[in-house]
């Protein structure tokens, strides 16, 4: 009879899930292309599964935008595609992304809102922009900007008029950010048990505001836990879970 593993050996090897979010990718900061490279490169490929939810750029106008640099980001996500599961949810910034670069980075795009087997352990994760319905002229905008006849519109525009386009609405949003109360910019708590509740979890994790942090609640007689990713504007922000843990951390920048 061959030897068999030890027991120890078995419960050594510990499986590891990344969770990223609200990078905002652009080729005016190097730094966290940087960050995000030296993660994919070092940590990302030794994964059992990357997810990236939503506002992987920080503004995406189409798949035909084939610049150097987005044709170098999914060579960054392919590299590491072809060896693990990578996972995409579109975000506020980069609902256009579509099947073209998703192939070109081998990562797969999913429902905005989806349920995942975490380690033996239902998790709903999205974007989490859907939760901010405080923020009504943001709910507008998504609810016409998810349509069918905007993007196809959009879409259909020359790709230097969608830049013009993409550029002035930087500047609108950054705007209105600093003339809104936070707690309009944050999830409403009464949505966040809707879904928890509608998709009988007690795990939910998403990006989008910009507060990382791990919140433990009650919720309909139930003990439930909410997640939050951090944005990559001064450091990177990643949740590694594993069947055993689940943690917040940062990557410095180069």
């Amino acid at each position: 009879m061959s030897p068999q593993p030890s027991s120890n050996k078995k419960q050594a090897v510990e499986g590891i899930t990344y969770f990223i979010s609200d990078l905002h990718l652009s080729d005016d900061r190097p730094d966290i292309t940087q960050c995000f490279s030296k993660f994919m490169a070092d940590e990302a490929h030794q994964a059992d599964k990357l997810y990236i939810l939503g506002d992987l750029f920080e503004v995406w106008i189409g798949d035909d935008d084939q610049s150097s640099f987005n044709q170098h980001i999914a060579s960054i996500i392919a590299n590491v595609g072809k060896k693990i599961p990578v996972y995409f949810i579109h975000g506020n910034r980069d609902f256009a992304l579509g099947k073209k670069f998703s192939k070109q980075a081998h990562m797969q795009i999913l429902p905005e809102q989806t349920v995942i087997d975490l380690y033996g352990r239902p998790t709903l994760i999205s974007h989490g922009d859907e939760l901010c319905t405080r923020d009504l002229e943001y709910m507008k905008f998504r609810k016409k900007s998810r349509g069918w006849w905007w993007p196809k519109l959009m879409l259909s525009l020359p790709l230097s008029y969608r830049k013009k386009i993409a550029e002035k609405g930087r500047k609108t949003s950054h705007s209105n950010k600093q003339m809104l109360a936070s707690e309009i910019m944050d999830v409403t708590p009464s949505e966040v048990e809707n879904v928890m509740q509608t998709h009988q979890v007690d795990l939910f994790i998403h990006g989008h505001t910009h507060r990382p942090n791990i919140h433990n609640f009650v919720s309909r007689n139930k003990q439930r836990q909410r997640i939050v990713l951090g944005d990559w504007y001064t450091q990177g922000s990643i949740l590694t879970a594993s069947p055993s843990s689940l943690k917040l951390e940062n990557r410095n920048f180069i």
